[in-house]
């Protein structure tokens, strides 16, 4: 019988294996790469016009979001192709309600991002 491992060592194992995943991810995905472009150019754009704290946590927790989101997409991307690896309209529904929700957020950091921004700007 193997001994058990502690919880801090699990805990240290699971972290791991998340950076490891959004390490995959950042290498991968297209997308996420424009949106981490995104991030950057918006996260510079808060120091420059001073955004307050409330915007800071909004803006962050958009990027959050979105990422985390299109970490998702493409997570229902792989099991779907790797369940069933030919076009399949049903597969083709999942995928699309998945990418959907990546819009839906997108869109909505999208709109976040002008009503902290346009005031500033004009």
């Amino acid at each position: 019988m193997s001994k058990k491992e502690s919880f801090l060592v699990n805990r240290l194992k699971s972290v791991g294996y998340a950076f490891k995943g959004a390490m995959y991810l950042l290498k991968t995905e297209a997308s996420i790469k424009i949106q981490v472009c995104i991030a950057i150019i918006v996260t510079v754009a808060g120091f420059y016009f001073d955004i307050s704290k409330t915007e800071w946590l909004i803006q962050i927790t958009c990027i959050g979001l979105v990422m985390s989101l299109e970490g998702m997409n493409t997570a229902v991307e792989y099991i779907a192709d790797f369940i069933h690896p030919d076009r399949h309209a049903t597969i083709g529904k999942i995928k699309d309600i998945a990418a959907g929700a990546v819009f839906i957020a997108a869109t909505c950091a999208t709109i976040v991002g002008l009503i902290i921004y346009l005031p500033k700007i004009f």
